[in-house]
């Protein structure tokens, strides 16, 4: 059955179907992905040479899979013992990966501390809690894996999401004033809003870093004020947003209504698909990573974009076009750099230029009345303070690393070509190729990666988003379908997004 066209855009042509995800791959890169976390957390706040050489390795594995996986032609298997047999039971080898991962990051949690303002004994506390969460989601997702029912791992992320929770709560219990300027900001432009004053005019009090600009667009703060005005701290509004991210991207493994009607009548019937028990993994993990310790104590607000973005691959998904555009401009509205990322979705014919058009004038409209109110505060803020910060020697990127081992400070022209190179190759495969939802969200995990490695400062947080659209992306892919038939058994033979013509 042809799927249906998509609002204002002409009928969709046939394609080559598009490559099905290797679960040796998706095994690999969910090591990979721990491996990264594990060395961004470690990173914070210090500088180390082998932290970026780790980086610039996973950026190149990143770039090659993302290279690989745009080809557009069926899954087939490959020679070997070994190979074979993952191929041949998808649903086993991609369960127990999942699992082993989950297992691995437990292992971390309590092994390396973090960088926080709490106790050693607080810290310890709050670690195993975070632990736990993975563990107990390991063992579902194990037990789904045997039994073929995803029962037993959704009963597991709802603990890992309750796990979550208290570890937060403790978090901003136990450090209910952190040192550091984002959180003091953010507390402070939602009591200045209540005041009627412009974020933008404001100068910050106690603040360790910034003390006069807003560096962020206004929907970071107007988003997360609910948390500071109802719960006195806009951390809970953070960890509130973080698990409606974390739902969108457990949604994804679920047909809706329309991709529903358009997969084979067997899909529909089945209980149990190797990317239900991915998406219910990913968003488990997403909750879960190295770090998310010290992401929740410092109030790091990457979580909102990642809950933006994963709204906007769940609304494309269920073709729900106009709730993608509203959730890609609050993304944003609330941070400069997502902006990098509209080039990319307008040459692929699923979003379509119209729509980054409409999304971008959306966006444009959510911030006007900042700046209508001062124009050349929000400028100043946002954008020239930006372009004339002082490099940061304690973050890990490339372009401190010229900065520390050689004496050399980059020209912007020769950073910002390598961001270009970047996004200018991953607008030619988007629209030569067309690839599916998942290789998109790589690509766009790909040109945050390289901005982040020539900028002038990037810590756990900015990587975390990385890693967070890359597990967004395993949850949107396609796998092979299990070989087990019957009732238990579980098929991803949905059908591919429409690519309408002429967008």
């Amino acid at each position: 059955m042809v799927p249906p066209s998509l609002p204002d855009q002409a009928d969709p042509q046939p394609r080559p179907a598009l490559r099905r995800s290797s679960p040796i791959a998706t095994g690999v890169v969910l090591v990979l992905l721990t491996i990264g976390m594990a060395v961004a957390t470690h990173s914070v706040v210090r500088y180390r040479l082998w932290i970026i050489v780790i980086y610039v390795v996973l950026a190149v594995a990143l770039g090659l899979w993302v290279v690989a996986g745009s080809a557009r032609k069926p899954f087939t298997g490959s020679a070997g013992s070994f190979l074979e047999s993952a191929q041949r039971s998808p649903l086993q080898w991609i369960g127990y990966s999942l699992a082993a991962t989950l297992v691995l990051v437990a292992v971390i949690h309590v092994t390396m501390r973090p960088y926080t303002y709490l106790t050693p004994g607080q810290g310890w506390l709050t670690r195993w809690v975070f632990a736990a969460a993975a563990l107990v989601l390991a063992a579902g997702i194990a037990l789904s894996t045997l039994r073929r029912r995803l029962g037993p791992a959704y009963v597991a992320l709802g603990l890992t999401a309750v796990g979550y929770v208290t570890a937060a709560a403790m978090l901003i219990h136990w450090d209910p004033e952190p040192k550091i300027d984002v959180w003091i900001t953010l507390q402070q432009a939602a009591d200045g809003m209540l005041e009627g004053k412009n974020m933008y005019a404001q100068n910050w009090t106690n603040s360790p870093g910034v003390q006069d600009a807003f560096t962020y667009l206004p929907f970071t703060a107007l988003l997360l004020a609910p948390g500071r005005w109802l719960a006195g701290d806009v951390r809970w509004a953070l960890t509130l947003i973080t698990l409606l991210g974390a739902l969108a991207v457990f949604l994804l493994g679920r047909p809706g209504r329309r991709t529903t009607e358009s997969a084979p009548a067997e899909a529909t019937h089945s209980p149990m698909t190797v990317r239900a028990l991915v998406a219910t993994g990913a968003a488990g993990l997403l909750l879960v990573l190295p770090g998310t310790a010290t992401q929740v104590e410092q109030a790091w607000t990457e979580p909102l974009l990642m809950a933006c973005l994963a709204g906007w691959a769940l609304a494309v998904r269920r073709r729900q076009m106009v709730l993608a555009m509203i959730c890609l401009a609050l993304g944003l509205a609330s941070k400069q750099h997502l902006a990098v990322l509209l080039p990319v979705l307008a040459v692929w014919p699923v979003f379509g230029w119209r729509r980054a058009i409409g999304t971008a004038g959306l966006a444009g409209v959510f911030v006007l009345p900042w700046f209508i109110a001062s124009p050349s505060d929000m400028l100043h803020d946002t954008v020239t303070m930006l372009i004339d910060f002082q490099p940061l020697i304690f973050a890990n990127t490339v372009f401190i690393a010229a900065i520390n081992e050689l004496s050399w400070t980059p020209p912007f022209y020769l950073t910002g070509a390598a961001v270009l190179f970047t996004l200018a190759s991953a607008i030619r495969r988007v629209h030569r190729q067309q690839p599916d939802l998942a290789n998109v969200l790589r690509w766009a995990a790909m040109v945050l990666l390289v901005a982040n490695l020539v900028n002038k400062q990037a810590f756990y947080n900015q990587y975390w988003l990385v890693a967070a659209l890359i597990v967004i992306s395993l949850a949107a892919a396609r796998y092979p379908a299990a070989e087990e038939s019957g009732p238990d058994a579980g098929t991803d033979s949905e059908a591919v997004e429409p690519v309408p013509q002429g967008s």
